[in-house]
């Protein structure tokens, strides 16, 4: 389905739904980069949503696993239909709150934190006992409140190289007099490594 190593699949190629959260192609490009993966390592997908981090993260990390977690049981169906549509088969699906699943997994290389339900402060301290030394954590933030939040703890926490990047994305529409440039959400990505 995506024959290139390249992170970027487009948005379109993915199965979607309005009612479930998809990390935008160009955020997930970022996401991806900063959690600096390598074959053979093992990812969580904390609030997976449509699965498209756990697909980019699967093709990365090629002979290691992704583990997605949603809370949502349409998250479940679309992350499940999408990782039949890629071919992909080093991904596990989990269905429940993150909170109490975390404890239940192996220990990760790197962890991605998306959508959480407003408990990404929580899931951020549950993680950092299950990430490897040296290993990465990737959130990303849509809410100033979160942000503060998450800055502080990774603070408390001891990681280190933390580095907030702010993407602003525009995309380009056609109209019946040119093309028109339209302005995406800005996501903030705090990315960090454990000491």
């Amino acid at each position: 389905m995506w024959n290139y190593k390249t992170p970027g699949i487009p948005d379109d190629a993915f199965e979607r739904s309005e009612s479930v959260p998809i990390t935008k192609e160009e955020v997930r490009v970022i996401q991806i980069s900063k959690a600096r993966l390598c074959p053979g390592y093992t990812v969580y997908d904390i609030g997976c949503g449509s699965g498209s981090i756990s697909i980019e993260a699967a093709i990365q990390v090629e002979s290691g696993k992704v583990i997605a977690i949603d809370y949502d049981p349409n998250a479940i169906e679309l992350t499940k239909k999408n990782i039949e549509k890629f071919g992909l088969t080093n991904i596990s699906v989990i269905l429940g709150n993150a909170k109490e699943k975390i404890s239940e997994l192996d220990l990760a290389d790197a962890i991605f934190v998306g959508g959480t339900g407003g408990d990404t402060e929580e899931i951020v301290n549950l993680c950092q006992n299950k990430l490897k030394s040296g290993g990465r954590i990737v959130i990303g933030i849509i809410l100033i409140e979160t942000l503060y939040s998450v800055l502080k703890s990774l603070e408390k926490l001891q990681f280190d190289s933390v580095d907030i990047t702010q993407v602003t994305i525009s995309k380009s529409r056609k109209t019946s007099t040119g093309t028109m440039m339209l302005a995406r959400n800005p996501v903030t990505i705090i990315s960090a490594t454990k000491i």
